[in-house]
């Protein structure tokens, strides 16, 4: 069996890759009679693939290794590279160092010559092959019969080299034979007994048969793919590998029969819980029989145990287990579970891998034990999409299974063609094997098919059925290392083996439990013959107890229960070699177990004199016992009588509480302090003098009572009220105080903060245009430069231009001069000599016009510059004609006028007149006469003798205000009169501030130390103002002389000065 179902993987090197439940069974003697092998789930998918690690089953190998030349010459077997079926895994052999030369290199695969043969203790496949055929020879197959079964396995090999490609000839997508592959077919149809030219058929095509066209049905030949010929090619391969598989366990069966057992020995070894980096089918169904076997695990050993610890009353700590029935709840469920789902999916007319994935995950969202696969902590499962596969959280771990290959694998059942192609087999082995399952498909369709899945739980069903009805001991297998050597222990590996299969809560049940255990009535029948009559008279229960303490055994090694006596673990072991021992041990035992029954009844007697003493004292306890209960019952019709009384009293008394609390009241109080505490007073009396009326009066009235009482109630009651309703009222208005406090300073801390934000922005703005009036300045002084410049060369060009003209009239003069005076002469000539003279000339005519011309002008008249003769010109064209209007007029125009234009044109003339009447002034002031009157600083009127550059011309409705500060140093009279410097101490120094409305003065301001400041607004105070306009004063040119509005208001608004109303914001 383990030739034809056991198989190399990566964690063993004959790993049984299928279930097995051997039985050895034993007649009413205890003789073995006969025995029967049961075999569960063969992993048929092995035979078509193995992964690169892995082999095949190794009966595959020891054909090609160990048989005869003639058999592998006959059967066509050469070396494992040459075999589909073979070299998609490891192609070694194993060997040994002895058997290896035996080998030739045509039996050796590439990997094997390179690497060498695979070495383990228990395997050789050149030997085994002996071994093998001798063991079927032992089992009572013939020679023939052994071909049979190696011609099945060769024919597998021979099958799996079969390959096909698509037929461009077929017009349905069909597929053929490759043609290196014919050799394989032929061989594989003359080992199978068939014709080759039936088996291509079969394995290119299916035959389906339509329910129309008569009784039996009209028969269509459906060409099949490449990928369909594949998985029928491995479906029959899968099923002629399996039939042989299941007739050797038949024959094994045959060669140990038994009519009848009264007994029998059982022992299952089944495949262990496994986890692949990819999990199919013969995966989950493993782990689906490991999860039945682990709830058995559970139930035999924890539950039914701890069950007979509670019935017996053994106070054993109970153990907590964890119960797995949900996790096979979620894989046999009946209508839900994945074995019904899958069934269900597979009778579709199109089953989809995908469909039957996610039909698991709706019908089972939400499930502890079934998760995505994307959960899962390996990287290589994470790749798996939802709907390719699911995770289940298992007993011993979770495993992700991929589900494309389920459908196919839960279905064992060849199509028609490759059926009826073994039906026609020339073999009878052939027929042999296939004999049972060619009775069932006759009965088989489509939704009547038994799946592979069904067949697996049906089998689990009656072993674990099976498994209940015996007494049970478990074996558990642990792996020791990872490498597959002997001599290493890996601690961490196995302690997660033993935590995975449940095994730490055994552990902890076995080292507080009894595990060994027996009736009291079997202990005293199997000892009772080997003691004297008289202590084999003895209950069996102080039979067993007697015994048990003769030997010296502690309670802490026992345990007695309801019906059995409990011994700790190899305890009854140790008392049943005792009990078995020597006679002169034995004698000895029983003179201990004597003195113990002699040492026991001593101590009862012992025990009942105490007892009697005890009772003795016990009766005086309770005669004292009796006189205080007669106390308290006097004292209890006592209580009923005055009880009304002190529960007044006590009552009136627990009011005082209260007053303490109606005082602490008072003390908080500001207002009403003295009449609180009289009232207090009062109310304290009130109660003193209740308290003596019920004690004085031992006849008065329960009612009388709880009248005085509920009285003094009410009035603590109310006056606690009044109380605490003034002490809220007085808590509310200091809380109105401090919340209106809080709000005061919030508001003032807002103010300040907004004060402080504004006070920033105004610095800002400020700074900002400070620097703007600072370029602005520079501009106008780089600007008037440059116009001084140009006026200089200007000047200069005119100057000379007058110069030449002036010498021109000069010469021409005196060429004219020289003319007449030569015509004077000739003239003179002329009358002395009486000769004709003639005429003058046109051109000395123009002469004489022009020299008359020149001598016209006016002596003290000058000849203009063209600039102002255009200045003139422009204000002879002016809009309104001012020249004839009186000082007054022009003042109240100005004042109040909204007109901007004859506004601007009045203020233009005003200027003007007061030029000329403080140039007149100044011209004819006396020398003595005080500059206390000045109207501007000495700089500023310096700078209005230089000659101003022409103004540039800007329309009307637009003036700008600017404000100007600079200081000023003026001498008194006495420095006048003595010519004094200026920078002497009689000087008077100041500031003076000017508001310019456009060209002209608005307001002007003079702050002087000793005395108060001069403030002057336009239209009132005209003759003491500054008459100059901005561009004469020069003082956009002076640096630091500009300042800001606000810098003039608060200087102009601290002297009290009023408002200023611009002329364009006036109402008209």
């Amino acid at each position: 069996m383990e030739a034809f179902g056991n198989a190399k993987t990566t964690r063993n090197n004959n790993s049984s890759r299928f279930g097995k439940f051997i039985e050895v069974h034993f007649d009413s003697r205890c003789q073995v009679v006969g025995g029967f092998i049961s075999h569960y789930l063969l992993e048929k998918s092995r035979i078509c693939r193995q992964s690169e690690h892995e082999r095949n089953y190794h009966v595959f190998y020891l054909l090609c290794a160990g048989a005869p030349d003639k058999l592998r010459e006959q059967l066509s077997i050469t070396k494992p590279d040459d075999f589909h079926y073979l070299n998609s895994g490891c192609t070694q052999y194993f060997t040994t160092s002895v058997s290896e030369k035996k080998l030739n290199n045509s039996q050796k695969s590439q990997s094997h010559l390179m690497k060498g043969g695979l070495r383990d203790t228990m395997l050789d496949d050149i030997e085994d092959f002996t071994n093998m055929d001798n063991a079927l020879g032992r089992l009572g197959l013939s020679d023939a019969e052994r071909l049979n079964i190696y011609t099945m396995v060769a024919s597998v090999l021979h099958l799996g080299n079969v390959a096909f490609e698509d037929n461009p000839e077929d017009t349905k997508g069909g597929c053929q034979v490759c043609g290196s592959s014919e050799k394989s077919l032929s061989i594989a149809a003359k080992l199978m007994g068939v014709d080759p030219g039936e088996l291509r058929q079969a394995l290119v095509s299916r035959v389906m048969q339509s329910s129309r066209g008569g009784l039996k049905g009209t028969v269509i030949m459906v060409p099949l793919k490449v990928y369909e010929a594949n998985n029928a090619r491995d479906a029959l391969a899968k099923a002629l590998y399996s039939n042989l598989f299941d007739y050797i366990v038949q024959r094994i069966n045959k060669s140990i029969p038994f009519k009848a057992s009264s007994y029998y020995i059982g022992v299952l070894d089944i495949a262990g819980f496994e986890y692949f980096t990819v999990n199919s089918f013969e995966q989950f169904c493993i782990n689906y029989c490991n999860e039945k076997l682990q709830q058995f695990f559970n139930e035999r050993i924890l539950k039914d145990e701890q069950d007979l610890y509670q019935r017996e009353a053994l106070q054993v700590p109970k153990i907590e287990f964890r119960d797995n029935q949900d996790c096979i709840d979620l894989i046999e469920s009946k209508g839900t579970g994945i074995f019904a789902i899958l069934d269900e999916e597979s009778k579709l007319p199109k089953p989809s891998a995908e469909h039957f994935t996610m039909e698991v995950h709706q019908k089972w969202a939400g499930h502890f034990r079934l998760a995505l696969p994307r959960t899962s902590r390996l990287k290589a499962h994470r790749d798996t999409r939802d709907n390719e596969g699911f995770m289940i959280r298992h007993f011993a771990g979770a495993v992700c299974y991929r589900t494309g290959q389920f459908i196919e694998k839960n279905n064992d059942a060849l199509h028609a063609s490759l059926e009826g192609l073994i039906q026609e087999s020339r073999n009878p082995f052939l027929q042999v094997l296939f004999a049972s399952s060619s009775n069932m498909s006759q009965q088989k369709g489509k939704l009547t098919f038994s799946s592979v899945g069904s067949k697996f739980r049906t089998q689990l069903g009656e072993l674990m059925d099976k498994l209940k009805s015996t007494g049970t001991n478990f074996i558990r297998c642990i792996k020791p290392n990872q490498k597959m050597v002997d001599h290493q222990f890996e601690g961490g590996s196995i302690l997660s083996q033993l935590e995975c299969s449940g095994m730490t809560s055994v552990m902890e049940l076995m080292q507080n439990g009894f595990p060994s255990r027996v009736p009291f009535a079997d202990l005293y029948n199997m000892y009772h013959k080997y003691l004297p009559p008289r202590l084999a008279k003895l209950e069996p229960r102080v039979f067993c107890k007697a015994l048990l303490k003769a030997l010296g055994m502690t309670e802490n090694e026992y345990r007695f229960g309801v019906t059995k006596v409990f011994f700790r673990p190899g305890k009854f072991v140790e008392f049943d070699s005792i009990m078995k021992s020597d006679p002169e041990n034995l004698a000895s035992m029983v003179a201990k177990v004597h003195k113990w029954l002699l040492t026991s009844k001593w101590k009862k007697t012992q025990w009942c004199a105490l007892s009697v003493i005890k009772l003795k004292y016990k009766i005086l306890y309770r005669r004292a016992c009796l006189i205080t209960i007669q106390k308290n019952v006097r004292m209890f019709l006592a209580k009923r009588i005055h009880q009304p009384r002190y529960k007044g009293i006590t009552k009136i008394n627990s009011l005082q509480a209260k007053l303490l609390q109606m005082e602490a009241s008072i003390g908080q109080l500001k207002k009403d302090k003295q009449f609180s505490l009289s009232e207090l007073k009062k109310l304290q009396a009130d109660m003193t003098s209740a308290i003596q009326k019920i004690k004085r009066d031992e006849k008065i009235k329960p009612a009388e009572v709880d009248e005085l009482y509920t009285h003094l109630l009410n009035t603590t009651n109310s006056q606690m009220n009044q109380l605490q309703k003034k002490v809220q009222e007085q808590k509310n208005a200091e809380e109105q105080e401090r919340l209106r406090k809080i709000q005061e300073e919030m508001e003032k801390e807002k103010r300040r903060k907004e004060e402080e934000e504004r006070r920033k922005r105004e610095e800002e703005e400020n700074r900002r245009r400070k620097i703007e009036m600072e370029a602005r300045r520079k501009a106008e002084e780089e600007e008037r430069r440059r116009q001084e410049e140009e006026d200089k060369k200007a000047a200069a060009i005119l100057q000379a231009q007058l110069e030449k003209e002036a010498l021109e009239n000069t010469r021409y003069r005196e060429q004219l001069e020289q003319e007449r005076r030569d015509h004077e002469l000739a003239l003179r000539l002329a009358q002395e000599t009486n000769d004709q003279l003639e005429e003058m000339s046109p051109q000395d005519n123009r002469s004489r016009s022009a020299c008359t011309e020149i001598r016209s002008l006016p002596p003290n008249k000058l000849n203009r510059s063209e600039l102002v003769r255009s200045v003139q010109a422009a204000q002879g064209k002016q809009k309104y004609d001012l020249s004839k209007w009186k000082y007054s007029e022009l003042r109240d125009t100005i004042n109040t006028s909204c007109d901007i234009e004859l506004l601007e044109a009045c203020r233009i003339e005003f200027h003007r007149r007061l030029k000329v009447y403080h140039a007149w002034k100044a011209k004819n002031k006396r020398k003595t006469t005080m500059d206390e009157n000045e109207r501007a600083p000495r700089s500023v009127m310096d700078a209005a003798t230089r000659v101003p550059r022409a103004a540039v011309k800007t329309p009307i409705n637009i003036t700008s205000q600017r404000y100007f500060r600079i200081p000023f140093v003026r001498s008194t009279a006495a420095n006048n009169l003595t010519g004094g410097n200026e920078s002497t101490s009689g000087n008077k120094r100041g500031w003076w501030y000017a508001h310019f409305d456009g060209q002209y003065v608005a307001r002007q301001m003079e702050l002087h130390p000793e005395k108060p400041a001069i403030l002057l607004v336009a239209g009132v105070d005209d003759m003491q103002m500054c008459e100059l306009s901005l561009d004469e004063t020069g003082l956009t040119r002076k640096r630091g002389a500009e300042i800001l509005e606000h810098e003039f208001n608060r200087e102009w608004e601290r002297h009290g000065g009023k408002e200023y109303v611009a002329p364009a914001n006036r109402k008209k």
